[in-house]
């Protein structure tokens, strides 16, 4: 299956499972690939942010994307290729898609500065990976420190057919959103595929302003999958209500460094892997770290079971 324009729901963002002595839990992958078919995600995103990317050499990158669309084949894999240069990008790409993938993901270098930079990095990237490869443009300039205007989005996605996708994580981005679906209504754009991350920290409002789902790596994917099914069964203030309960949760985890460990420590509990590690260079929760984000779990638990732990 390939990425298309017409993607929603929750493409659940899957981190890279290590065990104690740093090699790769491919048991917790079978693991997690299993829970997120079971709760409803409409696909999976590897070797992004959360899955530490940087710290894997190239055939452990080729293991995790191998093993990912092996257990989960019912879903569209993406997988995350930036990188500092077009070589590397092409190799991962074809190996990913000769596989099995989806499609990719492409983040633009922290080096571009002005609209024509980025718009001709993405014409240079799909000349390197190929114009049959459908990809995503990660728009994340929280991260990157490239800001993407909408008129940039939009000249990348009329000048490749392959870009099918855009990450959302601007913030604050909803007026992005609303303008980039009002060009569509308008003819100026064809659509594509608008799915959000920042935790999904405004999922709520985000999905009210035209974007199709998440992309994020939130550790409980299955309640943002029944919070976008109420919100499309017209249950707006049930959706609300549900996404509150886990929004302390969500901010703990949005602080810089901390994040993926935080993750990491909440998927560990739910079962879905066998151990928290991170690779190195990487921050280790405190003692009272962990106590305040099982405190956290504790209170969502007295409103939605699946954090009862």
């Amino acid at each position: 299956m390939k990425l298309t324009a017409a993607c929603k729901g929750v493409f659940t963002i899957a981190p890279t499972p290590f065990l104690d002595d740093d090699s790769i839990d491919l048991a917790s992958i079978d693991k997690l690939a299993d829970f997120y078919v079971q709760s409803g995600c409409t696909g999976i995103t590897v070797l992004g942010v959360l899955g530490e990317a940087p710290k894997l050499d190239a055939s452990e990158a080729r293991e995790i994307v191998l093993r990912f669309i092996q257990a989960a084949p019912s879903l569209p894999v993406v997988v995350g290729v930036s990188a500092p240069g077009f070589a590397a990008m092409r190799s991962l790409a074809r190996t990913a898609m000769d596989a099995g993938a989806a499609g990719v993901m492409i983040a633009p270098p922290s080096t571009l500065r002005t609209d024509d930079q980025i718009v001709g990095y993405y014409a240079q990237a799909v000349e390197a990976i190929g114009g049959d490869v459908p990809f995503c443009v990660q728009d994340y300039p929280l991260n990157t420190s490239v800001v993407m205007a909408p008129s940039v989005i939009r000249r990348i996605v009329s000048d490749n057919s392959s870009c099918v996708m855009v990450k959302h994580e601007d913030w604050p981005g909803l007026e992005k959103i609303t303008t980039l679906r009002k060009w569509q209504a308008d003819n100026e754009m064809r659509r594509i595929s608008i799915l959000c991350g920042n935790n999904g920290m405004f999922l709520d409002f985000e999905t009210e302003r035209g974007a199709d789902g998440a992309m994020t790596g939130y550790p409980f994917p299955d309640m943002l999958v029944e919070m976008l099914r109420l919100a499309e069964a017209g249950k707006r203030d049930e959706a609300h209500d549900l996404f509150d309960a886990h929004l302390p949760l969500l901010r703990y985890e949005q602080q810089p460094g901390i994040g993926l460990a935080v993750r990491k420590r909440v998927l560990q509990r739910r079962g879905l892997m066998s151990s928290a590690k991170l690779r190195a260079p990487a921050s280790v929760l405190s003692a009272k770290a962990i106590e305040e984000v099982d405190f956290l779990l504790e209170r969502i638990s007295r409103l939605d079971a699946r954090a009862r732990l």
